[in-house]
């Protein structure tokens, strides 16, 4: 039994890594291609600041609820100074170990499942100059629309906020009590 396991784990990491090697060279490239433009270090920050940004949102609605409003500030100063030491003592190993795993995990995906003239109509979007421009505009979209958007629906919205924060806070502070 535990033979056949070792032999189905070995055969399953050398059939990967000459899946690694088989692709050819011309293909690698554009695959490399795509990775740099994809900016895949991207993929791996984002998964770690993803929580991190939601334990100090969540945080900060406790804080509101549970901490008096002259001490909120100081807390949610200090709440966010050690976010930002996590994510500064982390990022770099995050980053290393995407590195380090891109060659196994997303260059046999992309050379399997996109053929060379594929992989260069995705490196042709990436390039394109309208995509570029099309960014360019979608934090400039993204303002005026919020604007907008709050402008018009302010007088709706903000006072059912309110009523919805001080339920949570009554909530909180019910649960808090022994």
């Amino acid at each position: 039994m535990i033979r056949s396991i070792v032999a189905i784990t070995v055969m399953i990491a050398a059939s990967a890594a000459s899946a690694q090697t088989a692709i050819p060279p011309a293909k690698k490239e554009l695959v490399q291609k795509v990775l740099q433009l994809w900016q895949v270090d991207a993929l791996g920050e984002s998964m770690l600041q993803r929580p991190v940004a939601e334990a100090v949102a969540q945080a900060r609605v406790v804080l509101q609820g549970r901490v008096p409003p002259d001490k909120q500030d100081a807390a949610m100063k200090d709440i966010t100074a050690d976010a930002k030491k996590f994510l500064d003592d982390t990022t770099p190993m995050v980053l290393d170990k995407t590195h380090k795993l891109v060659p196994s995990t997303i260059v046999p995906m992309l050379a399997e499942k996109f053929s060379e003239d594929e992989l260069r109509q995705i490196i042709a979007i990436f390039e394109s100059p309208v995509k570029r421009k099309f960014e360019e505009m979608v934090p400039d979209m993204q303002k005026a629309l919020g604007e907008k958007l709050a402008a018009e629906t302010r007088s709706q919205v903000d006072p059912k906020l309110e009523e919805l924060r001080q339920r949570i806070g009554t909530r909180l502070r019910t649960a808090a009590i022994p």
